[in-house]
Protein backbone atom coordinates (compact mmCIF):
# COMPACT_ATOMS: atom_id res chain seq x y z
CA UNK A 1 0.00 0.00 0.00
CA UNK A 2 1.41 3.44 -1.00
CA UNK A 3 1.71 6.51 1.27
CA UNK A 4 -1.41 8.19 -0.11
CA UNK A 5 -3.44 5.14 0.93
CA UNK A 6 -2.00 5.25 4.46
CA UNK A 7 -2.92 9.00 4.92
CA UNK A 8 -6.03 9.85 6.92
CA UNK A 9 -9.19 10.05 4.85
CA UNK A 10 -9.79 13.82 5.27
CA UNK A 11 -6.23 14.99 4.55
CA UNK A 12 -6.52 15.18 0.71
CA UNK A 13 -9.72 17.17 0.85
CA UNK A 14 -8.03 19.84 3.02
CA UNK A 15 -5.30 20.57 0.41
CA UNK A 16 -5.68 23.30 -2.31
CA UNK A 17 -4.90 21.15 -5.33
CA UNK A 18 -4.41 23.07 -8.65
CA UNK A 19 -5.35 21.71 -12.03
CA UNK A 20 -2.97 22.48 -14.86
CA UNK A 21 -5.58 24.78 -16.46
CA UNK A 22 -6.08 26.66 -13.22
CA UNK A 23 -2.33 27.02 -12.72
CA UNK A 24 -1.84 28.46 -16.23
CA UNK A 25 -4.86 30.75 -15.86
CA UNK A 26 -3.69 32.21 -12.56
CA UNK A 27 -0.10 32.48 -13.77
CA UNK A 28 -1.37 34.43 -16.78
CA UNK A 29 -3.38 36.82 -14.60
CA UNK A 30 -0.36 37.29 -12.31
CA UNK A 31 1.91 38.12 -15.25
CA UNK A 32 -0.53 40.56 -16.82
CA UNK A 33 -1.16 42.39 -13.53
CA UNK A 34 2.47 42.44 -12.55
CA UNK A 35 3.94 43.96 -15.72
CA UNK A 36 1.26 45.88 -17.62
CA UNK A 37 2.42 47.53 -20.87
CA UNK A 38 6.17 47.42 -21.43
CA UNK A 39 8.62 48.49 -24.17
CA UNK A 40 11.07 45.86 -25.33
CA UNK A 41 13.90 46.03 -27.86
CA UNK A 42 15.30 43.00 -29.65
CA UNK A 43 16.04 41.21 -32.90
CA UNK A 44 13.24 39.53 -34.88
CA UNK A 45 13.60 35.81 -35.58
CA UNK A 46 11.32 32.95 -36.72
CA UNK A 47 8.83 35.44 -38.19
CA UNK A 48 5.60 33.66 -39.30
CA UNK A 49 2.57 35.14 -41.07
CA UNK A 50 -0.19 32.47 -41.41
CA UNK A 51 -3.42 32.90 -43.42
CA UNK A 52 -5.24 34.21 -40.35
CA UNK A 53 -3.31 37.49 -40.70
CA UNK A 54 -1.77 37.27 -37.22
CA UNK A 55 2.00 37.55 -36.78
CA UNK A 56 4.11 35.22 -34.66
CA UNK A 57 7.81 35.75 -34.04
CA UNK A 58 10.52 35.74 -31.40
CA UNK A 59 12.53 38.62 -30.00
CA UNK A 60 16.05 37.75 -28.95
CA UNK A 61 19.26 39.30 -27.74
CA UNK A 62 22.68 37.72 -27.17
CA UNK A 63 21.52 35.63 -24.16
CA UNK A 64 17.76 34.95 -24.39
CA UNK A 65 14.62 35.08 -26.46
CA UNK A 66 10.86 35.42 -25.92
CA UNK A 67 7.92 34.44 -28.12
CA UNK A 68 5.61 37.20 -29.40
CA UNK A 69 2.17 37.40 -31.02
CA UNK A 70 0.67 40.40 -32.83
CA UNK A 71 -2.93 40.03 -33.91
CA UNK A 72 -4.32 41.16 -37.25
CA UNK A 73 -6.28 44.15 -35.88
CA UNK A 74 -3.02 45.70 -34.58
CA UNK A 75 -0.52 44.75 -37.29
CA UNK A 76 -2.84 46.21 -39.96
CA UNK A 77 -1.94 49.66 -38.57
CA UNK A 78 1.81 49.26 -39.32
CA UNK A 79 3.44 50.67 -42.44
CA UNK A 80 6.03 47.85 -42.68
CA UNK A 81 6.37 44.12 -42.09
CA UNK A 82 9.22 43.06 -39.79
CA UNK A 83 11.83 40.70 -41.20
CA UNK A 84 14.15 38.21 -39.56
CA UNK A 85 17.26 39.89 -38.24
CA UNK A 86 15.65 43.34 -38.02
CA UNK A 87 16.08 45.16 -34.72
CA UNK A 88 12.74 46.52 -33.52
CA UNK A 89 11.18 48.27 -30.56
CA UNK A 90 7.82 46.83 -29.46
CA UNK A 91 5.11 47.83 -27.01
CA UNK A 92 3.47 44.76 -25.49
CA UNK A 93 1.71 43.09 -22.58
CA UNK A 94 3.25 40.07 -20.87
CA UNK A 95 0.90 37.10 -21.10
CA UNK A 96 0.78 33.31 -21.07
CA UNK A 97 -0.57 30.94 -23.71
CA UNK A 98 -2.58 28.62 -21.49
CA UNK A 99 -2.90 25.52 -23.75
CA UNK A 100 0.90 25.05 -23.80
CA UNK A 101 1.83 26.83 -20.62
CA UNK A 102 4.23 29.12 -22.48
CA UNK A 103 4.60 32.77 -21.55
CA UNK A 104 4.68 35.26 -24.43
CA UNK A 105 4.28 38.94 -25.36
CA UNK A 106 1.05 40.24 -26.88
CA UNK A 107 2.37 43.07 -29.12
CA UNK A 108 0.24 46.08 -30.08
CA UNK A 109 2.90 48.33 -31.70
CA UNK A 110 6.21 47.81 -33.53
CA UNK A 111 8.74 50.32 -34.84
CA UNK A 112 12.19 49.97 -36.27
CA UNK A 113 14.68 50.53 -33.46
CA UNK A 114 17.12 52.43 -35.67
CA UNK A 115 14.37 54.55 -37.19
CA UNK A 116 13.01 55.28 -33.74
CA UNK A 117 16.30 56.72 -32.56
CA UNK A 118 16.70 58.72 -35.74
CA UNK A 119 13.13 59.97 -35.47
CA UNK A 120 13.71 61.14 -31.92
CA UNK A 121 16.90 62.93 -32.99
CA UNK A 122 15.02 64.50 -35.91
CA UNK A 123 12.22 65.78 -33.66
CA UNK A 124 14.61 67.24 -31.09
CA UNK A 125 16.67 69.06 -33.75
CA UNK A 126 13.53 70.32 -35.47
CA UNK A 127 12.16 71.73 -32.20
CA UNK A 128 15.46 73.43 -31.33
CA UNK A 129 15.87 75.10 -34.74
CA UNK A 130 12.22 76.17 -34.76
CA UNK A 131 12.70 77.79 -31.35
CA UNK A 132 15.63 79.77 -32.81
CA UNK A 133 13.35 81.09 -35.56
CA UNK A 134 15.08 79.38 -38.50
CA UNK A 135 11.74 78.10 -39.81
CA UNK A 136 9.77 81.35 -39.42
CA UNK A 137 7.70 82.19 -42.49
CA UNK A 138 8.49 85.90 -42.07
CA UNK A 139 12.16 85.42 -42.98
CA UNK A 140 11.49 83.31 -46.10
CA UNK A 141 11.86 84.95 -49.50
CA UNK A 142 9.56 84.88 -52.50
CA UNK A 143 10.75 83.08 -55.62
CA UNK A 144 11.58 85.15 -58.73
CA UNK A 145 8.70 85.35 -61.19
CA UNK A 146 10.96 84.64 -64.20
CA UNK A 147 14.39 83.18 -63.33
CA UNK A 148 17.08 83.55 -65.96
CA UNK A 149 19.09 80.58 -64.67
CA UNK A 150 18.10 77.80 -62.27
CA UNK A 151 20.67 75.96 -60.15
CA UNK A 152 19.98 72.31 -59.28
CA UNK A 153 21.95 70.78 -56.40
CA UNK A 154 21.48 67.00 -56.60
CA UNK A 155 23.09 63.76 -57.73
CA UNK A 156 23.89 63.86 -61.47
CA UNK A 157 22.95 60.19 -61.88
CA UNK A 158 19.73 59.95 -59.89
CA UNK A 159 16.14 59.94 -61.06
CA UNK A 160 15.56 63.34 -59.46
CA UNK A 161 17.72 65.27 -61.97
CA UNK A 162 16.01 63.54 -64.91
CA UNK A 163 12.57 64.45 -63.55
CA UNK A 164 13.61 68.06 -62.93
CA UNK A 165 15.13 68.55 -66.38
CA UNK A 166 12.10 66.94 -68.04
CA UNK A 167 9.67 69.24 -66.23
CA UNK A 168 11.78 72.37 -66.90
CA UNK A 169 12.12 71.52 -70.61
CA UNK A 170 8.40 70.93 -70.93
CA UNK A 171 7.21 73.80 -68.78
CA UNK A 172 9.63 76.64 -69.65
CA UNK A 173 12.48 75.66 -72.02
CA UNK A 174 13.77 79.24 -72.22
CA UNK A 175 15.19 79.07 -68.67
CA UNK A 176 18.86 78.01 -68.42
CA UNK A 177 19.75 75.20 -65.99
CA UNK A 178 23.03 74.78 -64.12
CA UNK A 179 23.57 71.45 -62.31
CA UNK A 180 25.76 71.36 -59.18
CA UNK A 181 26.59 67.64 -58.75
CA UNK A 182 26.72 66.39 -55.14
CA UNK A 183 26.22 63.06 -53.34
CA UNK A 184 22.78 62.96 -51.69
CA UNK A 185 23.38 60.02 -49.35
CA UNK A 186 26.18 58.96 -47.05
CA UNK A 187 28.37 60.37 -44.32
CA UNK A 188 29.92 63.15 -46.44
CA UNK A 189 26.77 64.19 -48.31
CA UNK A 190 25.71 66.95 -45.91
CA UNK A 191 29.16 68.58 -45.90
CA UNK A 192 29.42 68.55 -49.69
CA UNK A 193 25.92 70.03 -50.08
CA UNK A 194 26.92 72.84 -47.69
CA UNK A 195 30.07 73.54 -49.73
CA UNK A 196 28.02 73.58 -52.96
CA UNK A 197 25.56 76.08 -51.47
CA UNK A 198 28.49 78.33 -50.56
CA UNK A 199 29.94 77.92 -54.08
CA UNK A 200 26.62 78.88 -55.69
CA UNK A 201 26.41 81.94 -53.43
CA UNK A 202 29.96 83.07 -54.38
CA UNK A 203 29.45 82.61 -58.10
CA UNK A 204 25.94 84.22 -58.06
CA UNK A 205 25.08 82.63 -61.39
CA UNK A 206 21.53 81.57 -60.56
CA UNK A 207 18.33 83.32 -59.51
CA UNK A 208 16.98 80.30 -57.59
CA UNK A 209 18.36 76.97 -56.32
CA UNK A 210 16.64 73.58 -56.21
CA UNK A 211 17.92 71.14 -53.58
CA UNK A 212 16.57 67.71 -54.52
CA UNK A 213 16.81 63.95 -54.28
CA UNK A 214 14.46 61.01 -54.75
CA UNK A 215 12.59 59.10 -52.07
CA UNK A 216 14.01 56.70 -49.53
CA UNK A 217 13.97 55.62 -45.91
CA UNK A 218 14.69 57.92 -43.00
CA UNK A 219 18.29 56.73 -43.01
CA UNK A 220 18.57 57.43 -46.78
CA UNK A 221 17.35 61.00 -46.30
CA UNK A 222 19.37 61.64 -43.16
CA UNK A 223 21.94 63.87 -44.90
CA UNK A 224 19.16 66.47 -45.31
CA UNK A 225 18.52 66.50 -41.53
CA UNK A 226 21.94 67.99 -40.79
CA UNK A 227 21.91 71.07 -38.54
CA UNK A 228 24.81 72.78 -40.32
CA UNK A 229 23.09 72.21 -43.68
CA UNK A 230 19.90 73.82 -42.36
CA UNK A 231 21.84 76.88 -41.26
CA UNK A 232 23.60 77.05 -44.65
CA UNK A 233 20.23 77.01 -46.43
CA UNK A 234 18.95 79.84 -44.23
CA UNK A 235 22.15 81.85 -44.85
CA UNK A 236 22.05 81.39 -48.64
CA UNK A 237 21.56 84.73 -50.45
CA UNK A 238 19.80 82.85 -53.26
CA UNK A 239 16.25 81.53 -52.61
CA UNK A 240 16.25 77.77 -52.06
CA UNK A 241 13.46 75.34 -53.01
CA UNK A 242 13.60 71.95 -51.29
CA UNK A 243 12.32 68.93 -53.23
CA UNK A 244 13.54 65.99 -51.14
CA UNK A 245 11.89 62.59 -51.19
CA UNK A 246 8.22 61.89 -51.71
CA UNK A 247 5.20 63.90 -50.56
CA UNK A 248 5.05 62.09 -47.18
CA UNK A 249 8.77 62.68 -46.46
CA UNK A 250 9.82 65.68 -44.37
CA UNK A 251 13.38 66.77 -43.60
CA UNK A 252 15.01 69.65 -41.74
CA UNK A 253 16.07 71.04 -45.13
CA UNK A 254 12.37 71.28 -46.10
CA UNK A 255 11.63 73.48 -43.10
CA UNK A 256 14.74 75.66 -43.58
CA UNK A 257 14.19 76.23 -47.31
CA UNK A 258 12.30 79.25 -48.59
CA UNK A 259 9.78 76.92 -50.28
CA UNK A 260 9.17 73.21 -49.74
CA UNK A 261 8.01 71.11 -52.70
CA UNK A 262 6.60 67.61 -52.15
CA UNK A 263 8.77 66.05 -54.92
CA UNK A 264 11.66 67.06 -57.21
CA UNK A 265 9.23 67.38 -60.13
CA UNK A 266 7.01 69.68 -58.08
CA UNK A 267 10.05 71.80 -57.22
CA UNK A 268 10.77 72.24 -60.94
CA UNK A 269 7.17 73.32 -61.52
CA UNK A 270 7.39 75.89 -58.71
CA UNK A 271 10.49 77.73 -59.93
CA UNK A 272 9.36 78.48 -63.50
CA UNK A 273 6.10 79.75 -64.96
CA UNK A 274 3.98 77.65 -67.27
CA UNK A 275 5.30 78.29 -70.81
CA UNK A 276 1.99 77.37 -72.43
CA UNK A 277 0.19 79.78 -70.14
CA UNK A 278 2.71 82.50 -71.07
CA UNK A 279 2.17 81.74 -74.76
CA UNK A 280 -1.58 82.09 -74.26
CA UNK A 281 -1.03 85.37 -72.43
CA UNK A 282 1.23 86.67 -75.21
CA UNK A 283 -1.42 85.72 -77.77
CA UNK A 284 -3.93 87.67 -75.70
CA UNK A 285 -1.56 90.63 -75.58
CA UNK A 286 -1.17 90.44 -79.37
CA UNK A 287 -4.94 90.50 -79.87
CA UNK A 288 -5.34 93.38 -77.42
CA UNK A 289 -2.49 95.29 -79.11
CA UNK A 290 -4.07 94.83 -82.56
CA UNK A 291 -7.44 95.98 -81.23
CA UNK A 292 -5.77 98.97 -79.58
CA UNK A 293 -3.96 100.00 -82.76
CA UNK A 294 -7.14 99.71 -84.83
CA UNK A 295 -9.06 101.72 -82.25
CA UNK A 296 -6.39 104.43 -82.21
CA UNK A 297 -6.42 104.61 -86.03
CA UNK A 298 -10.22 104.83 -86.03
CA UNK A 299 -10.18 107.57 -83.37
CA UNK A 300 -7.50 109.48 -85.31
CA UNK A 301 -9.61 109.25 -88.51
CA UNK A 302 -12.69 110.50 -86.66
CA UNK A 303 -10.75 113.41 -85.22
CA UNK A 304 -9.30 114.26 -88.63
CA UNK A 305 -12.80 114.37 -90.11
CA UNK A 306 -14.01 116.54 -87.27
CA UNK A 307 -11.10 118.96 -87.72
CA UNK A 308 -11.76 119.11 -91.45
CA UNK A 309 -15.39 119.99 -90.86
CA UNK A 310 -14.46 122.53 -88.24
CA UNK A 311 -12.03 124.20 -90.67
CA UNK A 312 -14.87 124.47 -93.19
CA UNK A 313 -17.14 125.95 -90.52
CA UNK A 314 -14.54 128.57 -89.58
CA UNK A 315 -14.80 130.33 -93.06
CA UNK A 316 -16.39 133.86 -93.48
CA UNK A 317 -19.64 132.57 -94.97
CA UNK A 318 -20.06 129.99 -92.16
CA UNK A 319 -19.40 132.65 -89.53
CA UNK A 320 -21.86 135.06 -91.16
CA UNK A 321 -24.51 132.35 -91.25
CA UNK A 322 -23.88 131.58 -87.58
CA UNK A 323 -24.18 135.27 -86.63
CA UNK A 324 -27.42 135.67 -88.59
CA UNK A 325 -28.84 132.61 -86.86
CA UNK A 326 -27.76 134.00 -83.52
CA UNK A 327 -29.48 137.33 -84.32
CA UNK A 328 -32.72 135.49 -85.09
CA UNK A 329 -32.50 133.62 -81.81
CA UNK A 330 -31.94 136.86 -79.87
CA UNK A 331 -34.94 138.49 -81.59
CA UNK A 332 -37.16 135.54 -80.64
CA UNK A 333 -35.92 135.64 -77.06
CA UNK A 334 -36.68 139.41 -76.88
CA UNK A 335 -40.25 138.88 -78.09
CA UNK A 336 -40.81 136.05 -75.62
CA UNK A 337 -39.41 138.25 -72.85
CA UNK A 338 -41.73 141.16 -73.72
CA UNK A 339 -44.79 138.89 -73.85
CA UNK A 340 -43.90 137.44 -70.49
CA UNK A 341 -43.35 140.91 -69.02
CA UNK A 342 -46.78 142.11 -70.24
CA UNK A 343 -48.43 139.01 -68.78
CA UNK A 344 -46.74 139.62 -65.41
CA UNK A 345 -47.95 143.26 -65.37
CA UNK A 346 -51.54 142.21 -66.13
CA UNK A 347 -51.43 139.67 -63.30
CA UNK A 348 -50.07 142.24 -60.86
CA UNK A 349 -52.77 144.79 -61.89
CA UNK A 350 -55.54 142.24 -61.29
CA UNK A 351 -54.11 141.41 -57.87
CA UNK A 352 -53.97 145.11 -56.87
CA UNK A 353 -57.58 145.62 -58.06
CA UNK A 354 -58.70 142.69 -55.95
CA UNK A 355 -56.89 144.07 -52.89
CA UNK A 356 -58.53 147.51 -53.41
CA UNK A 357 -61.98 145.95 -53.65
CA UNK A 358 -61.45 143.99 -50.45
CA UNK A 359 -60.51 147.28 -48.67
CA UNK A 360 -63.87 149.10 -49.60
CA UNK A 361 -65.70 150.32 -46.34
CA UNK A 362 -69.11 149.18 -47.60
CA UNK A 363 -67.80 145.70 -48.22
CA UNK A 364 -66.15 145.59 -44.82
CA UNK A 365 -69.43 146.82 -43.11
CA UNK A 366 -71.41 144.09 -44.86
CA UNK A 367 -68.89 141.50 -43.79
CA UNK A 368 -68.90 142.82 -40.16
CA UNK A 369 -72.78 142.77 -40.09
CA UNK A 370 -72.84 139.21 -41.36
CA UNK A 371 -70.26 138.18 -38.77
CA UNK A 372 -72.26 139.93 -35.97
CA UNK A 373 -75.47 138.09 -36.95
CA UNK A 374 -73.58 134.83 -36.96
CA UNK A 375 -72.13 135.51 -33.49
CA UNK A 376 -75.58 136.39 -32.09
CA UNK A 377 -77.06 133.18 -33.40
CA UNK A 378 -74.17 131.20 -32.00
CA UNK A 379 -74.55 132.98 -28.58
CA UNK A 380 -78.29 132.21 -28.37
CA UNK A 381 -77.66 128.61 -29.31
CA UNK A 382 -74.83 128.31 -26.77
CA UNK A 383 -77.03 129.87 -23.99
CA UNK A 384 -79.86 127.47 -24.67
CA UNK A 385 -77.48 124.57 -24.67
CA UNK A 386 -75.89 125.66 -21.41
CA UNK A 387 -79.37 126.05 -19.71
CA UNK A 388 -80.33 122.56 -20.84
CA UNK A 389 -77.09 121.18 -19.49
CA UNK A 390 -77.56 122.94 -16.09
CA UNK A 391 -81.16 121.73 -15.88
CA UNK A 392 -80.10 118.19 -16.66
CA UNK A 393 -77.43 118.34 -13.95
CA UNK A 394 -79.85 119.98 -11.39
CA UNK A 395 -82.82 117.59 -11.71
CA UNK A 396 -80.94 114.52 -10.31
CA UNK A 397 -79.70 116.64 -7.43
CA UNK A 398 -83.25 117.86 -6.63
CA UNK A 399 -84.55 114.30 -6.70
CA UNK A 400 -81.74 113.15 -4.41
CA UNK A 401 -82.32 116.07 -2.00
CA UNK A 402 -86.09 115.42 -1.91
CA UNK A 403 -85.49 111.74 -1.19
CA UNK A 404 -83.39 112.48 1.91
CA UNK A 405 -85.44 115.54 3.13
CA UNK A 406 -87.38 115.22 6.45
CA UNK A 407 -90.42 116.73 4.62
CA UNK A 408 -90.60 113.60 2.48
CA UNK A 409 -90.76 111.54 5.68
CA UNK A 410 -93.59 113.74 6.98
CA UNK A 411 -95.49 113.16 3.72
CA UNK A 412 -95.58 109.48 4.61
CA UNK A 413 -97.55 110.21 7.85
CA UNK A 414 -94.82 110.81 10.37
CA UNK A 415 -94.53 113.83 12.70
CA UNK A 416 -91.79 115.66 14.54
CA UNK A 417 -92.69 116.19 18.23
CA UNK A 418 -90.97 118.89 20.25
CA UNK A 419 -91.50 120.81 23.52
CA UNK A 420 -92.68 124.35 23.62
CA UNK A 421 -89.04 125.41 23.78
CA UNK A 422 -88.30 123.57 20.53
CA UNK A 423 -86.42 120.54 21.96
CA UNK A 424 -87.10 117.38 19.99
CA UNK A 425 -88.73 114.64 22.10
CA UNK A 426 -87.15 111.27 21.55
CA UNK A 427 -88.09 109.53 24.84
CA UNK A 428 -91.33 109.57 26.97
CA UNK A 429 -89.23 110.75 29.89
CA UNK A 430 -88.56 113.97 27.98
CA UNK A 431 -92.33 114.86 28.16
CA UNK A 432 -93.88 114.09 31.55
CA UNK A 433 -97.67 114.60 31.95
CA UNK A 434 -98.68 118.23 31.70
CA UNK A 435 -95.90 119.15 29.23
CA UNK A 436 -96.95 121.30 26.32
CA UNK A 437 -95.84 119.78 23.07
CA UNK A 438 -96.01 120.63 19.39
CA UNK A 439 -96.27 118.11 16.54
CA UNK A 440 -95.15 119.23 13.09
CA UNK A 441 -96.96 117.49 10.29
CA UNK A 442 -96.43 117.48 6.54
CA UNK A 443 -98.85 120.39 6.34
CA UNK A 444 -99.31 122.43 9.52
CA UNK A 445 -98.68 122.00 13.25
CA UNK A 446 -100.64 120.58 16.27
CA UNK A 447 -100.19 121.83 19.81
CA UNK A 448 -101.21 119.58 22.74
CA UNK A 449 -100.62 118.81 26.39
CA UNK A 450 -99.30 115.42 27.56
CA UNK A 451 -101.87 113.55 29.77
CA UNK A 452 -99.85 110.40 30.22
CA UNK A 453 -96.45 109.04 29.18
CA UNK A 454 -95.11 105.51 29.41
Amino acid sequence: MNEAAREPAGTRRDRDVFTVSRLNREARALLERGFGLIWLEGEVSNFARPSSGHWYFSLKDAAAQVRCAMFRQRNALLRFVPRDGQRVLVRARVGLYEPRGEYQLIVDHVEDAGAGALKLEFEQLCARLAAEGLFDAARKRALPALPRRIGVITSPTGAAIRDILTVLARRFPAAAVLVYPVPVQGAQAAAEIRETLALAARRAECDVLILARGGGSLEDLWAFNDEALARAIVASPIPVVSGVGHEVDFTIADFAADVRAPTPSAAAELVVPDGEEWARRFSGFEVRLAHGVRRRLRDAGDRLGWLTGRAAQAGPSARLANEMQRLDELEQRLRRSLRQRFADCRSELAERRSQLWRGNPAVRLREAGARLSDLRARLRSAGRGELRAVRERLLPLVRTLHAVSPLATLDRGYAIVSTATGRIIRDPADAPPGTSIEARLARGRIRATVDESS
